[in-house]
């Protein structure tokens, strides 16, 4: 007997295809991030004219697309800028790896801070920062300080997937043992700091705090083309993550080989991450509070990688603006995001124990 064509509802999300690749086209999720993308802008903007000399939002718009007046050239190209899209970067950066853990761990607590990835960047960083003389200076002064840092964050993020794999990777024992390197490599790093030298304590402690101040293009390029090459790698294979949802055993039956794509998307995060850390440093919370933001907003029952990645860059340069304008001291950025992120991680983790 055939339906009644009356009682057949209208698909609420109807697919689209050009050529080969098709797409669910969600009305809501794309407004939603079209306006995070606006207001990344817009905070970028602000982040710039903001400083002892003052630019308006207009005069920092025209300069930015190559119409503004010498002296507001200099200040903004030279002067700003570094430091702004340092932060547009790092937070994008942040807030996809984020995302990208969140999903494969299908955990809500699983990101780069809780993983250990930070704690394992920060280690290397320390260790070749308070270790002066012998191999670990000559290291520092040829691969620089980034670098070593990107690594150490690789390095650990490996360890965790090759401890956790058994048969394939949970959720629950990625986070555990991501917890446990976590908590090691903290301990590493706080060994390092009570026995290293006064002058060198304070040049790691500077840096463990996250922070943008004082960046050079030379930093900011190497970041971005980091960041540009791997959200590459991940927006073409993210269409084979997306049955990985509904379980293995389905994403099997559609072909995909859930193995290879979960392995490569965390390497991708994992690499994310390190990009970010040898940026700005370890900056805490924004990996762990831009998916979930961003899901809400967007209304989607996993974390979306676009505006995870919006909503980081929204989240960081924001911080950035507030801990330079708002408060009596000017601080530095990871302690707004931790302020921030703290009290979020409460909240996730209370609405975990009800559950």
């Amino acid at each position: 007997m055939k339906p009644d064509t009356a009682d057949v509802k209208p698909a609420l999300t109807p697919g689209v295809r050009l050529g080969r690749v098709s797409f669910v086209w969600r009305p809501w999720t794309a407004c939603v991030t079209l306006l995070l993308a606006a207001a990344a802008f817009l905070v970028f903007c602000l982040s710039i004219g903001v400083g002892d000399f003052p630019i308006g939002l207009t005069r920092v718009v025209a300069t930015l697309l190559g119409r503004g007046e010498q002296m507001d050239e200099f200040v903004i190209m030279d002067l700003r800028l570094p430091r702004a899209l340092a932060g547009l970067v790092v937070g994008i950066a942040l807030g996809v790896s984020g995302a990208l853990t969140q999903s494969i761990a299908r955990n809500p607590l699983a990101s780069p801070d809780i993983l250990g990835i930070t704690s394992g960047a920060s280690a290397v960083a320390v260790f070749l920062v308070t270790v002066s003389g012998g191999a670990a200076a000559a290291v520092a002064d040829t691969v620089g300080l980034s670098a070593a840092a990107l690594a150490g964050g690789l390095g650990t993020g490996l360890l965790v997937y090759f401890l956790a794999w058994r048969r394939g990777i949970d959720g629950f024992r990625l986070i555990l043992i991501g917890i446990s390197v976590s908590a090691a490599m903290q301990a590493i790093t706080t060994w390092l700091l009570v026995t290293a030298d006064i002058r060198d304590v304070a040049r790691a402690q500077a840096w463990l705090v996250g922070s943008l101040d004082n960046r050079t293009w030379d930093e900011v390029r190497v970041a971005l083309w980091g960041a540009l090459v791997l959200l590459a790698v991940v927006s073409c294979v993210s269409f084979q993550f997306k049955p990985l949802h509904f379980g293995d055993e389905i994403a099997a039956g559609l072909g995909v080989r859930y193995s290879a794509v979960r392995a490569v998307l965390l390497l991708c995060a994992v690499l994310l991450a390190g990009v970010a850390v040898s940026a700005a440093g370890p900056v805490p919370f924004v990996a762990l509070v831009a998916p979930q933001v961003a899901m809400r907003l967007a209304r989607c029952p996993t974390p979306p990688m676009v505006a995870s990645g919006l909503v980081g860059a929204v989240l960081l340069t924001g911080a950035d603006l507030v801990a330079r304008t708002a408060l009596p001291l000017s601080l530095p950025v990871g302690v707004v995001t931790a302020a921030i992120g703290g009290p979020f991680l409460v909240y996730l983790l209370v609405r975990a124990n009800r559950r």
